[in-house]
């Protein structure tokens, strides 16, 4: 499988760099993906997780509460952004302190289910940014990926893990 880190400029602001994932040959990033997948069936909330990013990026940084934590493996630093409790839609992220966030994919959660684990979608999309976010850090911690300022990554953004 092969990523690639991209800064999506155009959502990120002066308060957070918002990055998301190429996946091998897609023309599209997760989150891009994301989008076309939710934005017919779940306008209103997509648009409302649109003006969350907007306001992450532009107002307050990546505060807490905006986030659902711990939707990953312990210290993963995976998260769920979504709109309000009563939202249906996920969307799974890295969140590396207040300043950077990276956008993976998500989808419908319904409320009949209690774990992500209960929907074959859900944890495909969790599974990729687990995996993502764990050879993340061993690039960050080989140095071949490193923070180049405290809002920006820098190295290479074209992993190959080779599977």
């Amino acid at each position: 499988m092969k990523f690639e880190l991209v800064e999506l400029a155009d959502l990120s602001g002066p308060k957070t760099t918002i990055y998301s994932i190429y996946i091998d040959e897609d023309e599209s990033t997760l989150f891009d993906i994301f989008l076309d997948e939710n934005e017919n069936s779940h306008r209103k909330e997509v648009l409302s997780i649109l003006d969350k990013i907007d306001k992450i990026a532009l107002d307050y940084g990546a505060e807490r509460m905006f986030f659902k934590e711990n939707e990953g493996k312990l210290g993963d630093l995976v998260c769920a952004l979504y709109d309000s409790p009563e939202s249906n839609l996920r969307l799974y992220c890295i969140r590396m302190g207040k300043t950077i966030i990276i956008l993976g994919g998500g989808g419908y959660k319904s409320k009949m289910i209690r774990a992500l684990q209960e929907d074959p979608k859900l944890t495909v999309e969790n599974n990729i940014i687990r995996k993502f976010s764990e050879i993340l850090y061993e690039k960050i911690k080989d140095g071949e990926i490193f923070w180049v300022d405290e809002m920006t990554l820098g190295g290479d953004f074209l992993i190959d893990t080779d599977e």
